[in-house]
């Protein structure tokens, strides 16, 4: 629930200008999640989001831009942990599977890591598509990948 809440959390503040924390909860109601505050803040914490100006002179919230690979890893550390159910692979294609809701969440955490052997991810409901450069590099990003669930 966490990883999915927090997914959708990001996709939110990607879509529409968020202002606030009530803002934000709203947003999440709407989705069919309700938060406390309390939560919600520890969300914002944990995804490291940060406010910054918009054009009319409010703030927003956003991603920061100079994440540390460490704070990357961190939080695709707890996005697997929590949402994802089993890792399987062809050639050079690994599926991953993930609670309903969440692979978007986690397709973007992956990305954010920017893996050099990783050509790219698409992302379902529940499943993500990891499309890696050589078939020869797939046991290595196997590898990350289970590491990533501990």
């Amino acid at each position: 629930m966490k990883a999915r809440r927090q997914a959708l959390i990001l996709n939110i503040i990607k879509e529409k200008s968020i202002e606030t924390q009530e803002e934000l909860g709203e947003a999440l109601k709407k989705e069919g999640v309700g938060v406390t505050q309390a939560t919600l803040s520890r969300d914002i914490k944990e995804l490291g989001l940060i406010k910054v100006p918009t054009p009319d002179g409010n703030y927003r919230y956003s991603m920061p831009n100079d994440r540390s690979f460490s704070d990357l890893l961190n939080r695709a550390e707890r996005m697997f942990e929590h949402a994802v159910i089993g890792i399987d692979y062809s050639e050079n294609l690994i599926i991953i599977k993930t609670t309903t809701g969440t692979a978007q969440g986690v397709a973007a955490a992956l990305d954010d890591l920017e893996w050099q052997e990783v050509l790219g991810t698409i992302a379902g409901d529940d499943s993500i598509l990891v499309i890696v450069r050589k078939k020869e590099q797939v046991e290595e990003v196997l590898a990350r990948l289970y590491k990533l669930r501990r």
